[in-house]
């Protein structure tokens, strides 16, 4: 047997395993477009004032994290205990975003059925 070759076992099928391997990603690159286009679709009958309050909000964190919690680095002096209590607010904020943005601009994708025989 030559260096640089594996000793694979016989019952390992590596053409078989190639083929399932891309079937796997290729369902779930399938789901996740089926996804996007229904977050396109729920979002059809929106009021425009909801789209962009969806965009405003998604600005203003994006400030909020990147300018306003970013002081907490320049105020503590960069220091080790600096950079862990900016990385700890940081979590908290991005996670109470998340929930209100949640709460606020939630969409109803389940009823939207590309295969009604699922």
């Amino acid at each position: 047997m030559e260096e640089g070759q594996e000793d694979v076992p016989g019952f390992i099928d590596k053409s078989g395993e190639s083929k399932a391997a891309f079937w796997r990603l290729k369902r779930a690159a399938d789901r996740r477009r089926e996804n996007r286009i229904k977050w396109v679709l729920a979002q059809e009958g929106e009021p425009l004032l909801h789209t962009l309050g969806r965009s405003l909000y998604i600005s203003g964190c994006i400030l909020f994290d990147g300018l306003i919690l970013t002081e907490v680095l320049f105020i503590t002096g960069k220091t080790t205990l600096s950079w862990v209590l900016y990385g700890t607010l940081l979590g908290f904020a991005v996670y109470f975003q998340r929930r209100m943005y949640d709460r606020w601009f939630s969409l109803d994708i389940s009823r939207i059925d590309f295969d009604s025989s699922r």
